[in-house]
């Protein structure tokens, strides 16, 4: 009754709000201008006029004038980008401002972006208080990656749990899985994150950008969001009047990765509508040492679909999609005298193994055993404008579908079949900005149902049911930018019990012979998050920041109640219904730079977590593993943690050289549990310290048919990480390793117009054999013949995209 009443209360407190406009007649505001360059005083064709929190713009023509229609008559940001120039992000009214012109400054470098992410309101990177990573759609396009998660996992403080090449979780400065919230829609993405094997069910292709909050963003986003968010940003942004879209084509040398991406997306009359179809395939990817990987291929398809209307009321998009993914299993097993991989077979109908050969190796068909994901979303998006303020409404509904094959006889039979249903809501309130003050209020959360449809068993059926209640506030000061919150959470998750026979069939409790698989249980649990922090100005290119926050986290499902072999994983897994909530405490302080040729930023945390909640293997007889199915058995347990660390990067770009750019980057993250033994001192999947280098020269930004070209090297140092989680075997020190990489790209324009955009891109060119510390394949056996352990990372890797765009006016 309580989780109805903090809905019901809002929806009511809201309802005065909304009747202050009239929908059917809305005040509308209409804005044009002129965009020129600041030294020379050309004009600037093609430069984007973008309203973030409107999700409207348009693009200056020829003469670089634009005009943009059907506005509302308030208070917005304004954003004006073009590539080479200082980004301008102001605040406008509407009401009052109905022409402007812009004049860009040639820059070399930008990293004062507009974030949206975990803000009631559109604002600048340098004013906002928490650590947020920008990845642009440029940037996405010209790396080289197997997955949405692998791309983002080269930012400084961000990493990846993998399971080769296909399967990859995100990690924010030492914490993933279910510590971190992927936002993708508007919505938190739901494919039970608790598994170590479970990737994000996301078209990389589809992203246009990504915003990476580092830090507890509970306050926004509820329980879960412990280490940070990662928002990515899907949306098209179509100007008024155009018809966008194009081909992205990928291969890749190394596992034969094929990719292709085609979309076509239009605004006539505030009516916008886009459509996308993405398909990846790759056999078994190969490394130095273990040759091809047996069954680390896998596939993916994607679908979606977006249509809504962006008018002076506000907007309203409907989103659908659909996704489909078939990544193979890696088991490691091999044969004990050639240490060759092995593949299951049937011999005279018998479930039997061989040794795999080299056409399994290329083979594009799905191996065994594999995983099959669908994951099914629908969001409806809405921004209303009542009077002054903004109602912000999302409601969506995701189905995750997720199977494991592994029985050679029946290839084509599941045995785990988990079905998961989430309802996602988020109410709120912009109130009208006054005195350089912004706040919002709100109410967001899910309904969760998952259900156990096939004949094995790893965590109970559940029903979860999550609510929070929060208010924002930012307040401007001139130089100084204070913002803060709070939120009060409270989350339900009720286990149902699972009785089974002899022969592992579900039965009722009453049956004779019936063993419990699964108790029932119900937990609730409540949590108070909070932030306030402040940002200032110190000159216009020197700044600094300081944010403290209360984080908070509900115990998932798995580590409350699971019992089973994880078969991706290859552990048997054990839950504990007694574990409290997480909470904890992060200090943020950060200070940076953005001259003409020197861009540079410091950030140090200090993040302290109670009840800190991991698996560990459990101890058999003469402390030898203990295994439960055959495989080694861990059970959830928790205690008190310690993170601290931080991250460094800086960009030179030398006078009269600004073509030229030298970048490096620094990431360090040391994870504690205080006052335990050296064996359990160190938190488990802790990545090692990393340093990153570049040197990259823009080259023929304005040529005639080579434009916005680049030639790049670079390189990668992981450091030893001996600081690990050895109690019981868990984790092993994982050795330094150091990858070199060169990239080249450019846009081919034939008669003034883009025709097509190319980039190559080499990684690992010395083809090093290495193994990373966040890596699952680490642990996946033993090579008898070598002596090795586990499974290494990919080796040498060439990789091929060519996009060719599509455009006109409607």
């Amino acid at each position: 009754m309580i989780k109805k009443i903090y809905l019901l209360s809002l929806i009511i407190l809201l309802l005065p709000f909304i009747s202050l406009a009239d929908p059917a007649n809305p005040p509308k505001a209409r804005l044009t201008g002129k965009v020129t360059d600041k030294k020379t005083g050309e004009s600037l064709p093609g430069v984007s006029i973008y309203f973030p929190d409107l999700m409207s713009g348009s693009v200056t023509d020829m003469n670089g004038n634009y005009t943009i229609e059907n506005l509302p008559a308030s208070k917005v940001m304004i954003q004006v980008r073009f590539m080479g120039y200082k980004l301008i992000a102001e605040t406008i009214d509407l009401a009052q401002v109905h022409e402007m012109n812009f004049q860009l400054w040639p820059s070399v470098t930008e990293i004062n972006e507009v974030v949206v992410t975990g803000l009631s309101k559109a604002a600048t990177q340098n004013r906002t208080p928490t650590p947020i990573e920008i990845v642009p759609k440029t940037r996405l396009l010209q790396d080289a990656s197997s997955n949405i998660i692998d791309a983002l996992a080269k930012e400084p403080g961000i990493s990846q749990v993998t399971t080769g090449a296909g399967i990859s979780k995100p990690v924010i400065r030492g914490l993933g899985f279910n510590r971190v919230v992927v936002v993708n829609d508007g919505i938190r993405q739901e494919g039970q994150q608790w598994g170590g094997e479970h990737g994000i069910e996301i078209d990389q292709y589809d992203v246009k950008r990504a915003e990476i909050l580092k830090g507890p963003a509970s306050l926004a986003y509820g329980s879960d969001a412990m280490a940070g968010v990662i928002n990515l940003i899907s949306e098209p942004q179509i100007p008024e009047g155009h018809l966008q879209g194009g081909v992205l084509t990928n291969y890749q040398t190394n596992n034969g990765l094929f990719g292709y991406s085609a979309n076509l997306a239009g605004n006539k009359n505030g009516l916008l509508w886009s459509l996308r179809y993405s398909n990846k395939r790759a056999h078994d990817y190969k490394n130095k040492y273990d040759g091809n990987v047996y069954d680390s291929r896998f596939k993916e398809d994607a679908l979606n679909g977006v249509i809504g209307l962006n008018k002076a009321w506000g907007y309203s998009h409907l989103i659908l999609s659909y996704y489909h993914m078939v990544p193979g299993i890696v088991e490691g097993e091999r044969d004990s005298l050639t240490g060759q991989f092995i593949k299951p077979v049937l011999i005279n109908e018998t479930p039997g193994e061989a040794i795999a050969a080299h056409s399994d190796f290329m083979s594009y068909k799905r191996g065994m055993p594999y995983q099959q994901i669908h994951h099914y979303k629908a969001v409806w998006k809405n921004n209303f404008v009542t009077g002054k303020g903004n109602l912000k409404t999302i409601f969506g509904f995701q189905q995750n579908n997720r199977q494991e094959y592994g029985d050679i006889q029946n290839p084509d039979q599941y045995g785990l079949y988990l079905k998961l249903n989430t309802l996602n809501y988020d109410v709120r309130y912009l109130l009208p900005e006054s005195n350089s003050m912004n706040i919002s209020f709100g109410v967001n959360g899910m309904f969760q149902h998952s259900l156990n449809k096939g004949t094995e068993y790893l965590v109970p059926d559940y029903h979860l049911f999550d609510a929070g209640v929060f208010m924002l506030a930012r307040k401007n000061f001139g130089r100084l930018d204070l913002s803060g919150g709070l939120r009060f959470d409270r989350r339900s998750e009720h286990g149902e019990s699972l009785y089974l026979n002899s022969t592992e069939q579900a039965v009722s409790s009453g049956t004779p012979g019936a063993t419990e698989r699964f108790p029932s249980f119900h937990s609730d649990f409540n949590g108070v998050s909070g932030s306030i922090g402040a940002t200032y100005q110190f000159s216009e290119s020197f700044y600094g920041k300081m944010n403290i926050s209360r984080g908070f986290r509900a115990p998932n499902i798995a580590e409350l109640g699971s019992n089973g072999v994880h078969e991706g994983t290859q552990k048997y897994e054990i839950g504990n219904p007694d574990l409290k909530p997480e909470s904890s405490w992060q200090f943020d302080i950060a200070t940076g730079m953005n001259t003409q040729h020197v861009s540079a930023e410091v950030d140090l945390f200090s993040n302290s977590i109670q009840n800190f909640i991991f698996s560990r293997k459990l101890n058999g007889a003469f402390s030898q593993d203990s295994i439960m199915d055959g495989v080694p058995a861990f059970r959830y347990v928790s205690g008190n943690a310690h993170l601290y660390g931080g991250e460094a990067h800086i960009d030179i770009h030398p006078h009269p050289l600004d073509w030229l750019h030298f970048g490096n980057s620094f990431s360090y993250v040391r994870g504690v549990q205080p006052n335990q033994p050296d064996s359990t001192k160190n938190l488990p999947l802790i990545p090692a310290a990393r340093f990153q280098s570049t040197l990259r020269a823009d080259i023929l930004p304005k040529g005639k048919n080579l434009r916005n070209g680049y030639i790049e090297f670079g390189l990668e140092h992981d450091f030893v990480q001996d600081k690990f989680f050895s109690a019981y075997g868990t984790e092993t020190r994982t050795p330094a390793y150091t990858l070199l990489h060169a990239s080249v790209g450019t846009d081919i324009y034939l008669k003034n117009k883009k025709r097509f955009s190319v980039w190559l891109q080499a990684d690992n060119l010395a083809d090093v054999a290495y193994q990373s510390h966040l890596s699952r394949l680490k642990y996946t056996g033993m090579n008898y013949a070598t002596g090795r352990e586990g499974v290494y990372n990919m080796g040498r890797n060439f990789s091929f995209k060519l996009q060719i765009p599509i455009g006109s006016k409607l």
